[in-house]
Order: C-alpha cells, then structure tokens, then sequence
C-alpha cells in the first residue's frame, strides 16, 4: 500500500523547494488542488532525472559505478509498478501513482517522458531539425501534456493538449539555446549535427571564438523556433480556467525572457549563464497577469510547423526500431 497522500504530498514540497524554486514559486498560482498535483507530478519527474544523471536534485554526478542503463531500466520498473497501483518504495513513485490515479495518466504518456532520459543514456544526439524537435517533445513537450492533464484537460480536447505540448518544446529549446557551454562541458551537444555541418563548426568546437559568429545564427535559428511554439501555446492557454492561465502564461514569460536574453547577448551570450532575477520574474508575472484578464492575443496565421501528434509518431517510430535492433 502506498503511504498517505499528505506524507506523499510532504515529501513532494520538499523536493520541488529543493530542486526548482522558481517552479515552486510558479505553482502558487495554482488553485490548492492543481497545485498539489502539480507538485506530485514534479517529485516523480525530479526523481527520474536524478536517477537516470546519477545525480540529487541537479547536484554532482555520482560515481557509484551503476550502468546507465540499469538505472533506465529502474525508472521503467518502477514507473510501471506505481501505475499499477503498487508501493514501490520510493516516495516519487509512489507520487506518480497517486497524481497518475486521480487525473488519468497513462503508461504512454509516462513513457514518453521516459523516453528522453533513455536518448540521453544512450549518448545520443540530434542529426537533424526533426532529432531536435523529438528530443525536445520527449524531454518537455511530453511533460507539458502531462501537466495539462493534471490541470483537468480532458483527453478529447487535443488543440488544449497541443499548446500544452507547444510550451514545452519553447521551454527546452530556450533551455538548450541558453545551455550551449553547460552541455559542451557533460559532452552533450544539442544543435542538429546538420546545423553544424552547414555551419561549418566541427562536432565538439561550438564554443571555439572562430565559430562563435556561426554559433549564434544557429541558436537564433533555434529560438525562432521556439518562440513559434511559445506563441502557439499562448493561444492555446486561453481554454484553460483563469489561475491556469495565469499560471502558463507566467511561464511562458519566464522562459521566454531568458530566450529573448539569450538572443539580446549575441556572442556574450554563453560568457555567463542566462537567467531572470527576482523581481524580473515578478513582473512577469504581472504581466501574465494583466494578459490573462484581457484575454490572448489574437491567433497566429500559421500553427507550428512541428506538431504534437508528429512528433509522438517520430518517437514511437524510433522505440520500434531500437526495440528491433537490441540484441536478444
């Protein structure tokens, strides 16, 4: 039997103060029910990064000599047995079970989260536009529908869970544009190798200063991309009720304010990391504030090129094809 949802619930709070406050400071926006969700849904995510990274909550890599993979194969266990209905030991999990209990969460929705930690165990990285737009739907796009769920999105109402998507995607493309050194320095790289091929820029010298120029057209490439999805799901927030709204919307200023920098800074930009300061993000959320009561701004001509249900193709396409080659 899972332990009590106020000491799942507890333990949650405790996560999210100690892994992100400025979604902890977010979610206050919630109504107490979708907030509480909220931060039950966010434990299990924490939990999954930190144990497919090795890390706690963001900190120091471990050096415990576990396999990678093994460790992917914990958070699917442990994924599975909590959607079950089970205990399984970990208050995370058990959190998941809860959230994924009361608002309807699937085994495929969860997978595909999932899915983005098993692409990072795997060493992998993107060769192409459409790598990037999977990675980026398998890392945020997915959790942004899970999020919307746990808000009261219905599973019929799939322009809603769109935008949710949409959200996501402008998040970690802003994350990965901001991001560039960080990653260079774990020996990531998240521009497209073709990007960089038709740049110039050999793999592994994106920082190099006689690419830097190249490097920042490339980035701006990536931020238009995601301040198409940020506006697509700006449209998209005004289905939700009014504290959701203004909670998305605030987001959405946060996240894209750091794009928005990145993209100001040209050849500074990755000279120190990108971020918005306290009172920044408080005017931010006046703004979201005022926007969420005169409503949004008037639709876009065009949606998003790369769309939610694509991109969920994309990636069941390739978990087929890694599934057919792995040995045994």
């Amino acid at each position: 039997m899972r332990p009590p949802r106020a000491e799942l619930l507890a333990q949650a709070r405790i996560s999210i103060a100690a892994g992100s406050q400025s979604f902890a400071a977010a979610s206050l926006l919630f109504d107490p029910a979708t907030r509480e969700r909220t931060h039950l849904l966010y434990a299990w995510c924490r939990r999954c990064d930190d144990i497919a990274d090795g890390q706690d909550h963001g900190g120091a890599l471990a050096d415990d000599g576990s396999d990678p993979r093994e460790r992917l194969v914990t958070i699917r266990q442990l994924t599975a047995r909590a959607l079950a209905g089970e205990a399984t030991g970990d208050f995370a999990f058990d959190a998941l079970g809860e959230v994924a209990a009361e608002c309807g969460l699937t085994a495929a929705q969860c997978e595909a989260v999932i899915g983005g930690f098993a692409l990072d165990t795997a060493g992998w990285q993107p060769r192409s536009e459409s790598d990037l737009m999977r990675y980026c739907f398998h890392v945020a796009g997915a959790v942004g529908v899970l999020m919307a769920r746990v808000m009261g999105v219905p599973p019929a109402a799939g322009a809603t869970l769109d935008a949710a998507c949409d959200l996501g995607l402008a998040f970690q493309l802003a994350n990965i544009a901001r991001d560039v050194r960080e990653d260079a320095a774990a020996g990531r790289c998240y521009l497209p190798g073709e990007w960089l091929a038709g740049a110039d820029i050999p793999p592994g010298e994106q920082l190099a200063p006689q690419h830097r120029a190249a490097l920042v057209a490339l980035v701006a490439r990536m931020l238009d991309l995601a301040e198409c999805h940020e506006a697509s799901a700006r449209v998209g927030a005004r289905a939700l009720a009014f504290r959701q709204r203004w909670a998305v919307l605030s987001a959405a200023n946060i996240y894209g304010a750091i794009g928005r920098k990145v993209r100001a800074a040209g050849a500074q930009a990755w000279d120190r990391r990108v971020h918005t300061g306290r009172w920044e993000k408080a005017r931010h959320v006046l703004a979201a504030l005022a926007e969420a009561v005169t409503g949004p701004p008037p639709p876009r001509a065009a949606l998003p090129h790369w769309r939610r249900s694509a991109l969920a193709r994309l990636a069941q396409v390739q978990a087929e094809a890694c599934s057919e080659s792995a040995p045994g």
